[in-house]
């Protein structure tokens, strides 16, 4: 039974749509999904030009109209860009309203349980701003439309899964952040998100914030007032988690599978251990909704939209991991 996926196609001045033609030209994302493509005819038909796509496109009004044959791509047309004003590599109101529609509109069909997951292309924060939409980006939209106060993000490459106890901060601020109350609630909450994907044996390894981890105080205390006290409370509670382990070791030995995910203590420490392993295919999975998005982990590219040069390796894999977990996810998997 192949998942239905949602595919927004992004700000259509990026490389959204052009990721999204050649990824679904693929033979293992066929094999894998069922893919439903949300965005503009207009602009889904010149990426298919510019890239060289053989496919045709088969409007559909909702999913369960969609077909599974290879040469066919499932699309919704919302019909929101005016070619007049259109230009690739541009930030655009427009465009940026536009985005928030097709995000918007596959939210709702996985709300609705029409679809089993999102996976979402790239969006422009400053034509978000420019349109009016109040919300910074992807996460921020897809925990105010499922009512989602705190969604978690979740990274995989390579099987190696990452949470991350803060984001968008400030690395001060993020040390700040490193209590042992927030610690236990991260991990709670992400080993709610491994059990709801599937994964359910194994241990979480917890990163350490300092060098060597502190080396018992010696190199910063954080370990040893807040990481420390915080695992031992997991432990006696029967929470399957170790730490801290020295950020320098412990995504090697995720990644070997000695652990079946880490949480790293803030945004670069995980990214840079993702990102460095496999570029491309670093996939974002945003966790505690009751929905499943998986998303591509690099921007609009303006600088080379409309060239069809943008590589779809990133979004193939998002949308293969999206499969990967979707139907244990809305509990279709038997």
């Amino acid at each position: 039974m192949k998942p239905l996926i949602a595919v927004p196609i992004g700000d259509p001045a990026g490389i959204g749509p052009e990721i999204v033609a050649k990824a679904l030209c693929e033979p293992e994302v066929f094999e894998k999904a069922l893919c439903i493509v949300v965005g503009d005819r207009k602009i889904m038909e010149n990426a298919m030009k510019i890239t060289g796509s053989n496919m045709k496109l088969h409007v559909i009004q909702s999913p369960a109209e969609a077909v599974d044959d290879a040469e066919l791509m499932n699309f919704i047309d919302l019909d929101n860009i005016d070619m007049s004003r259109f230009e690739f590599g541009k930030v655009n109101p427009m465009c940026g309203r536009a985005a928030y529609e097709y995000v918007e509109k596959s939210i709702q069909l996985a709300n609705a349980r029409e679809v089993d997951a999102v996976t979402t292309t790239t969006i422009n924060k400053e034509a978000l701003k420019l349109a009016g939409v109040p919300y910074i980006g992807h996460t921020e939209i897809f925990g105010a439309l499922t009512g989602t106060e705190d969604p978690l993000t979740m990274f995989e490459v390579h099987g190696m899964r990452i949470f991350f106890l803060s984001r968008h901060v400030s690395l001060r601020k993020a040390c700040d952040m490193v209590t042992k109350e927030r610690i236990k609630d991260y991990v709670k909450r992400s080993l709610e998100v491994l059990k709801k994907l599937g994964v359910k044996d194994g241990t979480m390894a917890i990163a350490g914030l300092n060098p060597h981890c502190g080396e018992h105080g010696i190199l910063g205390t954080e370990e040893q007032t807040e990481v420390i006290p915080a695992v031992q409370e997991l432990q006696a509670e029967g929470y399957p988690v170790a730490g801290p382990i020295g950020a320098d070791s412990v995504f090697h030995q995720a990644l070997q599978g000695r652990y079946n995910s880490v949480l790293s203590l803030y945004h670069d420490q995980g990214h840079v251990a993702a990102k460095t392993l496999d570029f491309d295919r670093t996939v974002a999975i945003t966790g505690g909704m009751p929905i499943l998005r998986t998303s591509v982990d690099h921007g609009t590219a303006f600088d080379i939209a409309g060239t069809g040069k943008a590589s779809a390796v990133s979004l193939i894999e998002a949308i293969l991991v999206a499969s990967k977990y979707a139907l244990s996810f809305t509990g279709k998997e038997k």
